[in-house]
């Protein structure tokens, strides 16, 4: 068959979707103590080699075709992709790839300073075989939440056009139960280190994400028409959302902050995700703002709640994916003969179908993290103890430094542990 421009836009979609994964690696590096900014660039980098492997080998199979019971699809359906060379679907194949790569690794943000590399290395598989391939068979692949699925067809099916919930909903609540499981850094809400270390790094990683966003949502338009609707969709949500983001941070702290910038933009990201071809544009400007007055104020929940989420995925995955798949249920375009939302004459049937997909995508997001994490946690130990945590994870995790200070780098007689000793011992004075 040949190569036309719709297969061509999907494979370049797909390349600015991968390019989102190292993307986040610098947003959240930066966002990092120096000395943990190696370790939580190698948690996503890492995250494209193990995702990689599985989705060719079963993955992939258990996003689509025959189901069990509307929750997975059969994994051996494809095994191995050998079944689809010649076809045009190894295409689709590598887009759905670079979407289970980037969820998994936003996880990721939520465990920064703390957590033994290697724990994340055996998580990300099992939870990307377990969670998100399930939950995408669910949305996507004609399961469970899907028109024809034992609940779309009772509640109607609901619009997930790019990963509100199979994503972004998804990472923020196993964000938020890895984060209970492994508890709190030492010193937080207290340790002024535990701030960002290089903005600019944060910042360049908003624009990578920003960019990549790009084929992340329009990967999949099935027009012109719909392709130029994601487009703008997907600069005026972000776009809004900075502003909104700003403006609270102006209001509740005297100064706006480039931090507040990067994190603004990754909201209404988040936002239009699930909503960026069945809104307009006026629409995407309004559910921009909510979601980045509403992430901002959501961020600094954890320090009234007690739980450590050190990069902030549950303020703004989590809450801004709810925003945005919730919004679709009074805001979304009639189109095809559908009734819209409710500020369309819509009803309440799609908020319905919205309410629904977002409660069973929570719950079954936090059963299965939580019997993974724990599973993980209590064999092979997810957290680093408090010597190599003081220490840094850069040198504890993988003997390297991101920075050369005063020699403190790998080479030469510097050790670790000693290092560690020598840290706490200065802390416990």
């Amino acid at each position: 068959m040949d190569l036309s421009a719709g297969h061509v836009w999907v494979m370049v979609s797909a390349a600015l979707v991968l390019l989102m994964t190292p993307g986040l690696a610098f947003f959240y590096g930066g966002m990092t103590r120096a000395k943990a900014a190696l370790n939580m660039m190698m948690m996503s980098f890492v995250s494209i080699g193990l995702v990689g492997v599985v989705w060719v080998l079963w993955g992939y199979s258990m996003t689509g075709g025959d189901g069990f019971a509307g929750l997975f699809g059969n994994p051996f359906t494809s095994f191995g992709l050998g079944g689809l060379l010649g076809s045009e679907d190894l295409i689709s194949a590598g887009f759905g790839a670079t979407f289970a790569i980037i969820t998994v690794a936003l996880i990721s943000g939520a465990i920064a300073d703390r957590a033994r590399f290697s724990a994340w290395a055996v998580f990300v598989p099992i939870w990307v075989t377990l969670v998100y391939c399930p939950l995408a068979f669910m949305v996507w692949g004609g399961g469970l939440l899907s028109a024809e699925g034992a609940v779309g067809s009772v509640v109607g099916e609901a619009i997930d056009f790019a990963g509100g919930t199979v994503v972004h909903i998804n990472a923020g609540v196993a964000a938020l139960v890895l984060a209970l499981i492994i508890g709190k850094r030492k010193g937080f809400g207290k340790d002024p280190s535990q701030r960002p270390h290089n903005i600019p790094f944060v910042m360049l990683g908003a624009t990578l994400l920003w960019f990549g966003w790009f084929g992340f949502n329009g990967g999949a338009a099935g027009s012109a028409e719909e392709g130029g609707l994601i487009w703008v969709n997907t600069l005026a949500a972000p776009a809004a959302a900075m502003v909104g983001w700003l403006v609270t941070e102006r209001i509740r702290d005297g100064r706006p902050t480039s931090l507040g910038a990067a994190s603004g933009i990754v909201a209404g990201l988040v936002a239009i995700t699930p909503a960026c071809a069945n809104v307009s544009p006026l629409g995407a400007v309004g559910l921009g703002i909510i979601a980045g007055v509403l992430s901002a104020l959501a961020v600094g929940l954890k320090y009234r709640l007690g739980y450590d989420d050190s990069l902030d995925v549950v303020g703004v995955h989590l809450v801004a994916g709810i925003v945005g798949t919730l919004a679709l249920g009074f805001i979304a375009l009639p189109a095809d003969g559908e009734a819209g939302g409710l500020f369309y004459g819509g009803g309440f049937a799609l908020l319905g179908a919205q309410l629904v997909a977002a409660v069973i995508a929570i719950l079954f997001s936090a059963v299965m993290t939580l019997i993974i994490g724990l599973a993980v946690h209590r064999t092979i130990g997810f957290r680093v103890s408090e010597d190599e945590e003081i220490s840094g994870v850069d040198l504890s995790e993988h003997a390297e430094t991101a920075y050369e200070f005063g020699g403190l780098g790998t080479g030469g007689s510097f050790r670790p542990v000693a290092a560690a000793t020598a840290a706490k011992e200065t802390v416990n004075s």
